[in-house]
């Protein structure tokens, strides 16, 4: 599932949208381009602040579906691996050469769990998510059948309502079961606080994570009294990981947008009233869109509309512009208010998505551009794994 070593009868426009060498204004679009600078930038950055907050990083593999940019995370950021949230997903960061993947998330499904239990045969270490005590006996079941070791995350709801128990009773009860379980381990907790990630204010998020981390830590208590003392307390993203790393009770972090860093991500703010795409993180993806029609005088008609992007979490806004504006689109094409007429035919913009997870799986590469150049191809390996 790597980036081919080379690009030897790919056509650009049919198989690639732009091939390494080429200049970024002859990008065949709508496609996602990296900025190669900008990206290698932000995973320094957390990598440097996990190491000085004493925290593992394991990156959200989710966002980018890319063995790749997971690749540079590790080598540039020491990312210690991967959490992915479905069992394909899993597969291909595996086979991909990940030695490290959590799925931070519950299966189920026997069909699924049999193919989980298959991936330490490829010589990386599993970790999976339970809140429910039945689940551990398939688990154990399946690791059993293959000869193999499945380390389990009791998941917590610390706020999203989502998946997870909400006692530290049962938490201690699914540990109990998993320690006891022949062919799994129990390796920590999952407490992952979705809900707040999006949340504008600074101190609206830190309350809701106060809440969280009292939480997770009456858990740890409960465990440490069980003699269950966990190994790792996950959880943490863009929006929150300075609450997590600071808090005493968490040791590994799970961020994922702030590589890339999306319109809806950049909205919120940190504790001096900052946008975070304005200082704490840099826009790195980008869908570079081309104006194919400018018939209305005061409206430009690009080519990224609805299937080149996903709109759950509002419009994108164009890069480096205040005199235009992204306003509308439908399934192909993007409305683009141009009150000044400033845009012609063939003008190539750069869009923030709204938001990057879903965007990205809605396309097969990554341009990686640097000083308008074309630097490299990277295909979105685990783009449609969602099963």
């Amino acid at each position: 599932m790597n980036a081919p070593t080379t690009f030897e009868g790919l056509e650009v426009g049919f198989d690639v949208p732009a091939l390494p060498g080429m200049d970024e204004k002859d990008i065949q679009t709508p496609c996602l381009i990296l900025d190669l600078d900008a990206l290698e930038r932000n995973i320094r950055k957390m990598g440097d602040y996990a190491r000085a907050h004493g925290m593992r990083h394991r990156s959200h593999g989710k966002m980018h579906k890319s063995v790749d940019v997971q690749k540079l995370q590790e080598s540039l950021g020491g990312a210690v691996g991967v959490c992915c949230q479905k069992v394909s997903e899993a597969e291909v960061f595996v086979r991909g050469g990940i030695k490290d993947v959590l799925v931070s998330n519950q299966v189920r499904d026997p069909k699924k769990i049999d193919r989980l239990a298959q991936l330490p045969k490829h010589g990386s270490r599993i970790i999976v998510c339970v809140d429910d005590v039945a689940n551990v006996a398939d688990l154990s079941a399946a690791a059993e059948k293959h000869g193999t070791q499945l380390e389990v995350f009791v998941e917590i709801d610390c706020g999203a309502g989502r998946c997870g128990v909400k006692t530290a009773e049962a938490v201690v009860e699914i540990a109990r079961a998993t320690d006891a379980a022949p062919g799994l381990k129990f390796t920590g907790i999952q407490a992952y606080q979705g809900a707040m990630q999006h949340m504008d204010s600074y101190e609206d998020r830190k309350a809701k994570l106060d809440a969280a981390i009292a939480q997770v830590q009456e858990a740890v208590d409960a465990l440490k009294e069980a003699g269950l003392e966990p190994e790792l307390v996950s959880g943490g993203g863009t929006g929150s990981y300075y609450f997590e790393s600071n808090s005493g009770v968490y040791n590994e972090l799970q961020c994922g947008s702030y590589a890339f860093m999306d319109a809806d991500y950049g909205r919120i703010l940190d504790k001096d009233g900052n946008r975070i795409d304005q200082g704490e993180w840099e826009n790195a993806l980008f869908i570079l869109t081309s104006v194919m029609s400018h018939a209305k005088a005061d409206k430009a008609i690009c080519d990224a509309g609805l299937k080149a992007q996903s709109v759950d979490s509002g419009l994108p806004f164009i890069h480096g512009r205040e005199d235009v504006k992204y306003v509308k689109c439908s399934d192909e094409h993007g409305v683009i208010d141009d009150p000044q007429g400033v845009l012609k035919v063939n003008d190539k913009l750069r869009l923030v998505p709204g938001h990057c997870d879903p965007t990205c799986n809605v396309h097969d590469w990554y341009v990686g551009v640097r000083n308008g150049k074309v630097e490299t191809l990277w295909p979105v390996s685990a783009r449609g794994k969602a099963y």
